[in-house]
């Protein structure tokens, strides 16, 4: 029986962690995550907030994904929506999901990220 997701994984173009790093930890507000000792070498970055792990992996012929995203659940949705904007990252609201408030945002690397809240969550 599978429980939950431990984390999701992306894929980035190589050089591009203090890019990440920037964006997931300054604008999402998430933490860094070390990588393990073996897996470090391969470059990439790790971020976590709560439960919701995100980790970005470097791949030579990268190709950012633009249909496939995580969904990261949030809370206070218009004040996260408002803090993306701040930070120049685009926001795209979509009412099509019965019972949530959601829009849709890209990391630095072209990535495409789901952002929902429950509807009466806030």
């Amino acid at each position: 029986m599978i429980t939950a997701v431990d984390h999701v994984q992306l894929a980035a173009p190589p050089g591009s962690e203090d890019r990440l790093r920037a964006y997931y930890v300054d604008v999402l507000a998430m933490s860094e995550l070390p990588k393990p000792h073996p897996l470090a070498a391969r470059g990439g970055c790790w971020f976590q907030s709560g439960t919701a792990q995100v980790h970005l992996g470097v791949e030579e012929d990268f190709r950012p994904t633009r249909k496939a995203h995580p969904g990261l659940r949030v809370t206070g949705i218009e004040h996260y929506a408002a803090r993306l904007r701040a930070h120049g990252a685009p926001v795209q609201w979509d009412e099509n999901l019965p019972g949530y408030r959601r829009f849709y945002s890209y990391d630095p690397v072209g990535n495409r990220l789901e952002f929902l809240e429950p509807l009466g969550a806030a």
